[in-house]
């Protein structure tokens, strides 16, 4: 199975670190950031994955190579100019067509089951399955709202905080009521079949919730939610990166795809 992971941003929230060193290549646990979720994809049984890259992408390069030395095979996607994040989709048309796969952040780490996740999946019939996850803070965050079932009725795309205001897809939850309906923010991977190629948008950039997850849900198609309840820590900015890296040195979580590689 093929995998693609997105390592193009410029990280600016993490510079200083991020004018010398790629923000995927930033170290944290003694390994690059980018390397969790490698093995979580791995894990799972994801053999094949496509990088993009833009910023300082010769560095990400020259450190992963084939990756060989993890136990994969990694190809690169470069961007010379952004795509958003849904645009690289338009680039890796054919290469992601011959099967389910997976597209994870390079700067988040979860204990995430992927297998588990992907069997769910399969089991619904979905189109599109997000993992998702409850923080404490969740009105700082977009929902997405599921059902008993975890099928996804609405996306809500946080516009502004204070106070809280929302682009909604659709406007109001069809087919169901919206009250029994949870909320859950993205937390940084899914899982798609090669029919939801077809419904991106021609040209990029795009963003992936506006540009294609979004509109799936409002047009009532098969997208569900896999709620993750475990570890799952992402590096929004320096002061984030920095807790991240104390954490891992005093008390590591215990990362189940972990392996002396």
């Amino acid at each position: 199975m093929k995998a693609l992971v997105l390592a193009a941003g410029l990280g600016e929230r993490v510079r200083p670190l991020t004018d010398t060193v790629p923000k995927p290549m930033l170290e944290v646990g003694g390994r690059p950031l980018i390397h969790y979720p490698l093995m979580m994809l791995r894990h799972a049984g994801f053999t094949t994955v496509v990088i993009n890259a833009h910023h300082l992408a010769g560095e990400i390069q020259k450190r992963l190579g084939n990756g060989s030395s993890l136990g994969l095979e990694i190809v690169y996607s470069p961007e010379p100019t952004l795509l958003g994040t849904g645009g690289p989709l338009n680039a890796l048309r054919d290469f992601l067509a011959d099967g389910t796969f997976a597209v994870a952040n390079s700067d988040s780490i979860l204990d995430l089951d992927l297998a588990a996740m992907l069997r769910f999946h399969r089991e619904r019939g979905a189109l599109a399955t997000l993992a998702l996850h409850r923080p404490g803070n969740l009105e700082a965050y977009s929902h997405i709202e599921i059902d008993a079932d975890r099928r996804i009725r609405r996306i809500r795309l946080l516009k502004s905080r204070a106070p809280a205001s929302f682009d909604d897809y659709p406007a109001e939850p069809k087919d169901c009521d919206p009250a029994p309906l949870t909320s859950w923010m993205y937390c940084g991977a899914w899982i798609a079949e090669p029919a939801v190629l077809d419904l991106i948008p021609k040209s990029p950039p795009w963003s992936l919730m506006t540009g294609l997850i979004g509109p799936m849900v409002a047009q009532r198609l098969p997208v569900f939610g896999y709620p993750h309840g475990g570890y799952f820590r992402t590096v929004d900015d320096l002061e984030r990166y920095r807790a991240l890296v104390s954490e891992f040195e005093t008390s590591p979580p215990a990362l189940p795809y972990l392996d002396t590689k």
